[in-house]
């Protein structure tokens, strides 16, 4: 799921491929608006479920990952509550996604997702806490669709194909993370188990463009692994899953 700058779940930055480790690059990859994002949300065009194979979002379903971070052990756990959060009218699924690291809570985010009608899943904000020592240190990163020019993004499309880019949120200058789809024919085993025909993604936002992130889905589960390409060292990996009702 969705996670702020604590957390290996950030969609991260894409470099151009020949600029080398430049971080001061810009992506290759646009989403082809110009900056002149406006999706059209119509209530009417959204369902209570989400059944995506590739993310659902079944009330009790639940994600343990765990890897490292920057050389330190991280640990998040994803939980679909059955609470409902209306965003721009439309009735949203609320997801809890806790991390830690070296086993101290950094972050605490509840994250607001709708599947549309033709199966795409969009993401409508999150609520995000940063934590130090316990306390709350920080706000940053958290975003209501509607408000203050913020507008939802897709986060998995209902047909995934290679090539295709894009936007999983969008507010001027504080969140603007997209993705793109690099393969949908990968294997992979992670301590869940093995999968095979495996959506990959690579992930960045703009405003970061020193950091990579590569993410991998597979039918049923969902997300199984996230590991950083550049700007940094890390991954997590599915321990454990339950699936929701």
């Amino acid at each position: 799921m969705h996670s702020s700058s604590r957390s290996l779940a950030l969609g991260l930055a894409l470099l151009a491929a020949s600029c080398g480790d430049d971080p001061s690059a810009s992506p290759v990859v646009d989403p082809g608006d110009g900056g002149r994002y406006a999706p059209r949300i119509d209530p009417a065009g959204f369902v209570e479920i989400v059944d995506n194979p590739f993310l659902p979002l079944g009330v009790g379903g639940r994600w343990v990952y765990e890897g490292e971070s920057d050389g330190e052990k991280e640990r998040i756990e994803v939980v679909v509550t059955d609470q409902r959060r209306e965003v721009m009218g439309v009735s949203t699924v609320v997801v809890r996604d806790t991390v830690t690291v070296a086993g101290q809570l950094v972050e605490d985010t509840y994250d607001w997702y709708a599947q549309d009608r033709v199966g795409n899943v969009w993401y409508f904000g999150e609520d995000v806490k940063d934590f130090e020592a316990g306390k709350v240190v920080s706000t940053a990163g958290s975003w209501e669709a509607g408000v203050d020019g913020a507008l939802p993004g897709i986060v998995m499309p209902a047909r995934p194909a290679v090539g295709e880019t894009f936007r999983q949120e969008f507010y001027r200058g504080q969140a603007e993370d997209m993705f793109e789809i690099i393969r949908v024919d990968g294997t992979l085993t992670v301590p869940y188990g093995r999968f095979a025909d495996v959506l990959v993604t690579r992930d960045w936002t703009p405003l970061d463009a020193a950091v990579v992130e590569e993410k991998y889905y597979a039918r049923g589960p969902g997300k199984i692994r996230e590991e950083k390409a550049a700007g940094g060292k890390g991954f997590v990996e599915l321990v454990t899953y339950t699936p929701g009702r």
